[in-house]
C-alpha cells in the first residue's frame, strides 16, 4: 500500500450558517486513484475544492480542520495559495480551454511562472500532450484554437494543460459527465495511465466508472462521509446500509 499523500481530520467547512461537510477523516493514498460517490448535494465537489482550498473563492466559507498535503496543512498561516494549486491542479467538468491555440493553452502556466525559453515551451507542450494522449491527434493543429476540438479533445486539452506545471495531485469534478461513451473510455483509460506519476482524486456521479477507475472509494451522503475503502470491497461488501442501499440504486 502506498504512503498517504493527503491526510484530512476533523474537517467541517460552513457555507455561512450552511453545515456542508461535517467532520471529515480521510486518507488518500499516493499513486492512486480515489473516487468520491454520493447524490447530488452531499458534499463531494465541496470537499475535493477543500483539497486546493478553490472553496476560498467563494463568499461566507469557513474551514475548520486540518488538511496535510505531504504532511503539511494546506491551510496553514504562511501557504502561498498559488504554488499550493500548482501542486494540487484540478480539472472541471465541463471542458474548459481558453479561447486560444492549442500550444498556447498548454504553455499558458509555464509561461505564468516566468518560462520564456522557446524550446523549453516546446518540450513541455508535447509532453503535457503526450502524458495527456493527445499528442498524435493534435501535433499538426497545434496553432489552431483550441475550441475547435471534439469535447473529449478539449477535456484532454485542459489535462495537458494541467500537467504542463507538473501538478503532484489531480483533482477531477465528474471530468467525463459532459462527454460522450467514446471519449469517456479514452479519458478513463488516461486517468489509469497517469496514476503512476500522480494522486487522483475524482468526483463522479457514475457507478460504473468508480468501480472501473478507482482503487479507493468514499461514499458521502448530507455531508458526512459514511465510509470509505478499496473499491472492490465498497461495492460488493459495505460495512454500511447506506452505502449498499446507494450503490443498489435504491436512493441517489
Amino acid at each position: 500500500m502506498s504512503a498517504n499523500k493527503i491526510s484530512v481530520q476533523k474537517l467541517n467547512l460552513h457555507y455561512k450558517d450552511f453545515h456542508a461537510l461535517k467532520n471529515i477523516h480521510l486518507e488518500i493514498g499516493a499513486n492512486r486513484i480515489t473516487s468520491l460517490i454520493g447524490p447530488s448535494g452531499c458534499g463531494k465537489s465541496t470537499f475535493l475544492r477543500t483539497l486546493n482550498r478553490m472553496n476560498d473563492l467563494i463568499e461566507g466559507v469557513k474551514v475548520n480542520g486540518t488538511v496535510l498535503l505531504d504532511g503539511e496543512d494546506v491551510y496553514g498561516q504562511d501557504v502561498d495559495v498559488v504554488s499550493l494549486r500548482k501542486r494540487v491542479g484540478m480539472v472541471f467538468q465541463r471542458p474548459n480551454p481558453f479561447p486560444m491555440s492549442v500550444y498556447d493553452n498548454v504553455a499558458y502556466g509555464p509561461r505564468i511562472h516566468g518560462e520564456r525559453n522557446k524550446r523549453r515551451l516546446d518540450e513541455i507542450v508535447e509532453t503535457s500532450l503526450r502524458g495527456a494522449a493527445l499528442w498524435d491527434e493534435v501535433r499538426d493543429r497545434l496553432f489552431k484554437s483550441a475550441l475547435g476540438l471534439s469535447g473529449g479533445q478539449q477535456q484532454r486539452v485542459c489535462i495537458a494543460r494541467l500537467l504542463a506545471v507538473q501538478p503532484e495531485v489531480l483533482l477531477m469534478d465528474e471530468p467525463t459527465s459532459a462527454l460522450d461513451p467514446m471519449a469517456t473510455m479514452k479519458i478513463e483509460e488516461l486517468i489509469r495511465v497517469l496514476k503512476k506519476d500522480y494522486t487522483i482524486v475524482i468526483v463522479t456521479h457514475n457507478m460504473q466508472q468508480a468501480a472501473r477507475v478507482s482503487d479507493t472509494t468514499a461514499f458521502f451522503l448530507n455531508g458526512e462521509l459514511v465510509e470509505c475503502g478499496d473499491t472492490g470491497m465498497i461495492f460488493t461488501k459495505p460495512a454500511d446500509q447506506r452505502t449498499e442501499d446507494y450503490i443498489t440504486g435504491r436512493f441517489g
